[in-house]
């Protein structure tokens, strides 16, 4: 035979059946005679001959994977450590219930069009706003999904944390220290925002830090904003430009830094450190996350922990009992806790 893969047809013709006996002995060897059978696998063995195990699942209507949709490349998801542990608690979920875990970043920078291309019985859609058209994509194609740090939609299952609460407690906590000189890390809301307003988590985080300003007599006017991707990177840049005097920071630089996220907390304490200004004696410095690198970084971090493992857990499971026919889960939320450590003091 001509070099190359050996199709269903050169079996075929190499046992004297029709494609479809093929098919048939690989696929329902019930609905044909066991010497049949046993002629048509000798061929394939003889040809090299494989059948696609994707293929006779897609046949099946069935993949045995899920996929996590991902509204970042996989570059700059990887560089966020909250997506391995997010990552770890569902593929823990996956190894016990026989599944496989696909990650579906952005095709040519859209989220829309990488779905089509996902074989997968469902997604975990990651960071999506409900009204956006990759949700009523997956809607329209029958396609089950759990969202997760999104807005909520009825109808889906949802896994979120108390985002308004842990940002509420530890700014409340700083406000308690004395500190009256905020400034805040946030993540880059994207574009949209004059337009829509802050969404999904960053809009309950904000909330909380407006609820605990309150209390102090106090409004988002009076603290220092800077919205930066998450990275370390941009963490040490924006604190860099808030201690400098830069001209946009405006007024005496900040007592406290309250990052949105542990990694946005570590580049802050990166440039703090670089302008030999001391954490926390001069400047005190707080994330979100709880990433089990807060715990040993020096000075170990004051944060605000939610539990991110099991947010992947729960997102994996709902979305195999979803997948499977069974009952549905509701909206659920999962608490935070204030970690108090080193990073954090009264003001100077």
């Amino acid at each position: 035979m001509p070099s190359g893969k050996a199709t269903s047809s050169d079996v075929a013709a190499a046992a004297g059946v029709s494609r479809s006996a093929v098919s048939f002995a690989f696929n329902n060897p019930q609905r044909i005679s066991v010497a049949t059978r046993e002629r048509i696998l000798a061929a394939a063995e003889a040809l090299g001959y494989a059948p696609s195990t994707l293929g006779r699942m897609l046949q099946a209507g069935t993949t045995n994977s899920i996929g996590v949709l991902l509204p970042q490349g996989l570059g700059r998801i990887l560089e966020n450590p909250y997506y391995s542990r997010f990552l770890m608690g569902a593929g823990q979920v996956c190894d016990q219930e026989g599944y496989t875990l696909l990650l579906t970043p952005p095709l040519q920078d859209s989220v829309l069009r990488a779905i089509p291309y996902a074989a997968v019985d469902g997604f975990v859609v990651c960071g999506l706003e409900a009204d956006r058209g990759e949700v009523a994509e997956l809607t329209r194609r029958g396609i089950p999904f759990v969202l997760i740090d999104s807005d909520r939609l009825e109808g889906a299952p949802s896994v979120e944390v108390d985002d308004r609460g842990g940002a509420r407690e530890v700014a409340r906590y700083l406000l308690e220290l004395g500190h009256r000189r905020l400034a805040v890390l946030s993540i880059d809301p994207g574009a949209e925002v004059p337009v829509r307003g802050y969404r999904g988590p960053l809009a309950r985080r904000m909330a909380g830090i407006a609820d605990a300003l309150a209390e102090f007599g106090l409004t988002m006017a009076d603290v220092r904003l800077a919205e930066v991707p998450v990275t370390r990177a941009e963490g040490y840049r924006a604190t860099i430009a808030l201690m400098s005097g830069d001209p946009m920071s405006g007024g005496e630089p900040p007592t406290a830094v309250l990052a949105l996220s542990d990694v946005l907390a570590y580049g802050a304490v990166d440039a703090l450190q670089e302008l030999a200004i001391k954490v926390p004696a001069e400047v005190s410095v707080t994330g979100f996350d709880d990433l089990a690198e807060s715990s040993w970084f020096r000075p170990r971090l004051t944060t605000v922990r939610q539990p991110i493992v099991t947010k992947g857990r729960m997102a994996a499971e709902f979305l195999i009992s979803a997948i499977r026919g069974e009952e549905q889960h509701p909206h659920h939320t999962l608490g935070t806790s204030l970690i108090v450590r080193e990073s954090t003091a009264k003001p100077a």
